[in-house]
């Protein structure tokens, strides 16, 4: 292969000054968001179309050169990262960043690969409409990414995943050709659903072009609450409860644990949670209002909820935020947890998932094992509990010495791993398998699935040209 040539014809197609090569140029798109993971790469190349991108993957092909198709770069698992061969192009979609329609009467947006989620939430309340999806990320996070990861959020209680969002799809394919699905149904039932087989997919089947994705409507008022609940159980039954009688209403519920907050406040001390009682959890709530003249507001509904769960104990104390600002500083402390664990020199995330009758016996017996295993180790949990999903994560014992956690890892990992699939729960719920979980995927999933995995991705790729060695064990392909 004549690199030269190679980088010539894509210049061609784009222009030289989107085929990025100098070190300076390329830095940013060569380490991942939790620097865990550095690749090389032969340029970072950057199309503004979508058929440049099927040109750029037709160049590809020619020349035997492996993409890897990246969004915003803040994947969790080293998904969109290269490897350190320098074979291999990054394919940035950042530059096609447009809202191609809004489309009032349908309830529809058309999105462009790289256009960030902020700016479509932004760009849907200017029309008096509400685009749900919502992550911690999303000042940087771009919706063909949040499609290949099938990401979550704090939303998905009420209106699902990114794959719950998405009604159609525009994908260039690994022969670089496209596959036009942009039609925004709600109904269409002609024959396989490819539309879902390339969400989650983590670019490894075709590259995301453009999406059409929900709109709701938008809520007239939101209203937050910080609970304290001392027994898993009673947290259960509020969620219940409160799925019973606010309806629709309920968006969130988001779980705490006393261990996560206190390691938050030690770190970001501007913070506080106006709780008296201080219970083994703190639940953050949040409903919406629809209606401009009702005269229950959800604040006023929230009140009379939480009121009576009080009389029925199934909470210790409660706090409704009283402004806006409240409401953004008790967000605030739950979406800073994860950066205050990042300030822990030693620590281990998993992101899983189960059934709400399976949680609290998972969350027991796993705990109480990994302490026997280690002995003073701190669990960071948290997580979206409405859902099920737990963001379950480990951080060394206070006094423990550098390099405990990479020492005793694959013994947490085995443990924890064991332990969800003996719950009958998800090793990745919702920040996909990438490089960090796919050696754990065959025997989590079972040789049958995984067989058919693998020959979908030979169907469809069979030169192994998109995000080769991703979710799939490279020795099986």
């Amino acid at each position: 292969m004549n690199v030269d040539d190679f980088l010539e014809e894509l210049e061609g197609v784009i222009g030289s000054q989107y085929v990025l090569r100098d070190a300076k140029d390329t830095a940013p798109y060569l380490t991942d968001w939790r620097g865990i993971y550095q690749g090389v790469a032969i340029a970072v190349v950057l199309p503004k179309h979508t058929a440049q991108v099927a040109s750029i993957v037709q160049i590809c092909r020619k020349y035997k050169i492996a993409i890897i198709p990246q969004g915003g770069n803040t994947s969790l698992t080293g998904s969109a990262t290269p490897e350190t061969t320098g074979a291999q192009i990054v394919l940035s979609l950042k530059r096609m960043n447009a809202i191609r329609n809004i489309d009032l009467q349908n309830q529809t947006m058309t999105l462009e690969a790289g256009c960030i989620l902020q700016v479509a939430q932004e760009e849907a309340s200017k029309h008096q409409v509400f685009f749900p999806l919502s992550l911690a990320a999303q000042g940087s996070c771009t919706i063909g990414g949040n499609l290949a990861t099938n990401a979550g959020g704090t939303n998905v209680l009420r209106f699902g995943n990114a794959r719950d969002l998405c009604l159609g799809l525009e994908v260039v394919t690994p022969q670089g050709e496209i596959l036009h699905g942009l039609r925004g149904l709600r109904k269409d039932n002609t024959g396989y659903d490819l539309r879902n087989l390339f969400i989650g997919s983590e670019g490894t089947l075709g590259i995301i072009t453009a999406a059409v994705m929900k709109l709701f409507a938008a809520p007239t008022k939101k209203s937050s609450a910080l609970v304290a609940v001392s027994d898993f159980s009673d947290m259960l039954r509020l969620l219940q409860f409160l799925q019973k009688r606010a309806n629709a209403e309920l968006t969130a519920f988001e779980m705490m644990t006393r261990e996560s907050i206190e390691l938050t406040l030690q770190h970001f001390p501007q913070f506080d949670i106006p709780l008296v009682h201080q219970a083994s959890f703190t639940i953050l709530i949040e409903l919406f209002e629809y209606q401009e003249d009702s005269s229950e507001t959800a604040t006023s509904m929230l009140e009379s909820l939480l009121e009576e769960a009080m009389q029925q104990e199934l909470l210790e104390d409660a706090v409704i935020a009283n402004s806006l600002a409240q409401v953004k500083d008790f967000w605030q402390i739950r979406e800073h947890i994860t950066l205050a664990q990042a300030k822990e020199p030693e620590n281990l995330k998993f992101d899983i998932s189960f059934a709400l009758s399976k949680l609290e016996r998972f969350m027991t017996e796993t705990g109480q094992m990994l302490e026997d295993a280690c002995p003073g180790i701190r669990i960071i949990n948290f997580g979206h509990l409405g859902d099920g999903n737990l963001h379950y994560n480990l951080c060394a014992p206070k006094d423990a010495s550098k390099g405990y956690i990479a020492s005793q890892g694959e013994r947490i990992q085995e443990i924890v791993y064991a332990q969800i699939d003996k719950y009958e729960g998800s090793i990745s719920a919702e920040h996909g398998i990438g490089q960090l979980k796919r050696e754990h995927l065959k025997a989590h999933r079972g040789d049958v699935a995984y067989e058919m995995m693998l020959a979908i991705k030979q169907a469809l790729d069979p030169e192994n040209l998109f995000n080769p060695n991703k979710v799939l064990i490279p020795k099986q392909l």
